[in-house]
């Protein structure tokens, strides 16, 4: 096949429905040979299937693409490896990883339990965390064996994690951390060939129905984007976060060093307070939060 993934080998987790879905069919048609990861559950985590992924398999089969199927945990060392060994196994290469599995438990801070806490955090930034580290591994070694790698790492934050979300301690924690996790790695591993960034995605899935209604977009539009920092032409591009919904792409500019006071020494807690005032007024005010229920 042709396009502008075409030779590329992809890994996509969460596959099997949504956003997830909508990423894989959008590299398989630019071209990319694509390991479908899922694994099955409930909006809110709960059972297994091996049905999702497999579903999806056979649409990019049936279209003329090829994939296969991944049914592991990649919130665990072994469904991670498992993940890239898939991929390196079936089609010989690993070229980018899209990290996209996740769920919601939405409560409010003080009803959050710690078990709804402990099981979004494991998901969505374990969830990114281990494959990456898989991942990197592959491409440390390639590289130290004198083979190029041009590899690139997509993963999802949110708005949630940008910007706060009523409802969703854990889940906003969780994309904040995807953030700081993507920094890293684009720091981390550019020496290799191998550059990260996010994309905070909106869009109509199961996750928000019921409660965005038809105010979002579907997730095929966001895919374009993932698809374009996952190819070679996007060779230039590390460390950034990008909004998508709709027709709409917003790049984040994050946190920066605003006004800044130097008092020469120690402050007193008066004088330090009178001085965060004063920056204050020079400063640009927070955006609002989003409410309960945020892509």
């Amino acid at each position: 096949m042709t396009g502008i993934c075409a030779g590329q080998v992809a890994v996509v987790t969460g596959a099997g429905r949504g956003l997830g879905r909508a990423h894989a069919l959008a590299l398989a048609a630019e071209g990319a040979r694509v390991v479908v990861n899922d694994l099955g559950t409930g909006r809110a985590g709960e059972g297994s299937s091996t049905e999702p992924a497999r579903e999806v398999v056979r649409e990019i089969r049936d279209r003329g693409g090829e994939a296969v199927a991944h049914a592991g945990d990649v919130a665990t060392g072994e469904g991670a490896a498992s993940l890239v060994a898939t991929a390196l196994d079936a089609f010989g290469r690993l070229d980018v990883l899209v990290n996209n599995a996740g769920f919601l438990r939405d409560r409010m801070l003080v009803s959050l339990g710690e078990e709804d806490w402990d099981a979004v955090v494991r998901v969505h930034l374990k969830g990114h965390f281990l494959p990456m580290r898989c991942a990197a591994a592959h491409w440390r070694a390639e590289s130290k064996a004198g083979r190029a790698v041009r590899a690139s790492i997509v993963n999802t934050t949110s708005g949630a994690g940008l910007l706060g979300s009523v409802g969703q301690a854990n889940y906003a924690a969780a994309k904040a951390g995807i953030v700081a996790l993507t920094l890293v790695a684009a720091a981390e591993l550019a020496r290799y060939g191998v550059r990260a960034n996010a994309v905070a995605p909106a869009a109509r899935t199961r996750m928000t129905e019921g409660i965005f209604g038809d105010g979002l977009g579907e997730p095929g539009d966001v895919s374009p984007l993932v698809v374009w920092l996952g190819s070679q032409a996007s060779a230039d591009v590390t460390g950034r976060v990008f909004e998508a919904e709709g027709g709409r792409i917003t790049v984040m500019e994050g946190w920066r060093r605003g006004p800044t006071a130097d008092g020469g020494g120690r402050w007193t807690p008066t004088e330090a307070g009178g001085a965060a005032r004063r920056l204050l007024t020079g400063a640009r005010a927070p955006e609002p939060v989003y409410g309960a229920g945020a892509p």
